[in-house]
């Protein structure tokens, strides 16, 4: 697994990607926290977990330092246990767009009027649009 970016990690502590960029720092959060013991049975030396790192980079968004540790605490123990390393690589994937921005989208709907539904996002599944006959603007205004 390649490093995660120091800039994309950077990036989620300050927020960017709005609630889906506070989702992936919590959940990256977690994953961090989860129980690391990698070293302690046999004698080697105790390696981060990365919480402390993470710690630092919360208090200080902005600083790259702080970002650049993380991201090798993170290379680190994920190089020493396979599963963390399985569970970061799924992590990863999910939150890589909200840092790179990639799969952004712009909605734009103009020029006259609109009959039916509209429906604006990213990523649907599963969705059921019903349309509704358009209202007549002709026709007998007493209703015959």
């Amino acid at each position: 697994m390649d490093p995660i970016s120091a800039a994309a990690l950077a990036a989620l502590a300050g927020g960017v990607g709005g609630e889906a960029g506070r989702h992936a720092w919590q959940a990256l959060s977690a994953l961090i926290r989860r129980p690391f013991r990698q070293g302690e049975a046999d004698g080697a030396p105790v390696m981060s977990s990365g919480e402390a790192e993470l710690t630092a980079l919360t208090q200080e968004p902005g600083e790259l330092e702080r970002a650049q540790r993380l991201s090798t605490a993170l290379a680190v123990r994920a190089a020493l246990d396979a599963e963390f390393r399985l569970a970061l690589e799924s992590w990863w994937r999910q939150a890589e767009s909200v840092c790179t921005g990639e799969g952004a989208v712009t909605n734009q709907i103009s020029g006259g009027t609109q009959y039916g539904p509209v429906v604006q996002g990213r990523d649907f599944s599963g969705l059921t649009v019903t349309a509704h006959a358009t209202p007549s603007t002709t026709g007998d205004p007493q209703g015959d």
